[in-house]
């Protein structure tokens, strides 16, 4: 399965407007849409609209969309060149705006090319434990996704004290949608939420105000190492990405996110 199928994304009569049914299988277990899935949807829009691959996008998070409704997304494109396509998607459930996003999509032929980023040595998929929730997830987002534990800590008991590198790691795939994308690759990049509990050692997590995907290069893989860095948490707020490798090693994409920092008691605190 593809990654529209997957997400329930419909076009319509109208070739620059789309329609997501906002159902409990893409909403966080607090009930409403997980943003890496209305990223994802936005992609699709584009690059469908656009008829060209993502280079990268940036979501701004402005409100939540709760099922069930019908969030229409909305594409401009206000410059498409010989290469590059400039474009815009706003995502709303009526008259409230739910997410902005803004992307460049295109590919161009050169010579050069390579990846300088270090993968970090975890275990394969197959010896890693399940990940574990606090709370109940059937009908949401994550009882679609298998995810496994390749360097991460388990917070479910007591505080376990601030890691000393901000960095934990994730094997996750999307047993529907088998073939890596850039709009499954935004579902996938959203865990920078789940890096904050594991930089601090406590229970927390975050809301997410933006996320920001930038497309290497995609090659086929099952399982995909979700490799999260948080680089700093302040003032209430947290900042970190995400680098998305590959099973054979291939960096596949980056996400960065800021994100409103919460602990588990605290009200609104996602899912992740």
């Amino acid at each position: 399965m593809h990654a529209r199928p997957f997400l329930g994304l419909e076009p319509t009569h109208n070739p620059n407007r789309w329609y997501l049914p906002v159902v409990p299988g893409l909403s966080t277990g607090h009930g409403f849409l997980f943003g890496g899935c209305g990223l994802a949807a936005a992609i699709e829009a584009l690059e469908a609209t656009t008829a060209r691959p993502l280079i990268w996008a940036t979501a701004q998070y402005l409100s939540y969309a709760r099922p069930p409704s019908v969030m229409d997304i909305d594409v401009t494109v206000p410059v498409a060149g010989r290469a590059t396509t400039q474009a815009r998607a706003v995502a709303h459930v009526a008259d409230t705006e739910i997410l902005t996003v803004n992307a460049a999509l295109g590919q161009r032929d050169m010579d050069g090319a390579g990846a300088w980023a270090s993968r970090p040595d975890v275990p394969p998929p197959a010896d890693c434990d399940p990940r574990g929730f606090r709370m109940d997830v059937e009908d949401s987002i994550m009882r679609r996704l298998d995810v496994r534990l390749a360097a991460a800590r388990d917070l479910t008991g007591d505080d376990l004290g601030p890691s000393p590198d901000g960095c934990s790691a994730l094997w996750a795939r999307i047993p529907e949608a088998m073939e890596p994308s850039a709009a499954t690759l935004a579902i996938l990049g959203d865990y920078v939420p789940f890096g904050i509990g594991q930089a601090l050692g406590r229970g927390a997590g975050g809301n997410s105000l933006d996320n920001t995907l930038r497309i290497a290069r995609i090659v086929p893989t099952e399982w995909v190492l979700i490799d999260v860095r948080i680089d700093a948490i302040a003032n209430g707020f947290g900042q970190g990405h995400v680098y998305l490798w590959a099973e054979d090693g291939t960096l596949m994409a980056t996400a960065s996110q800021s994100t409103i920092v919460r602990y588990w008691k605290d009200p609104g605190t996602p899912g992740t």
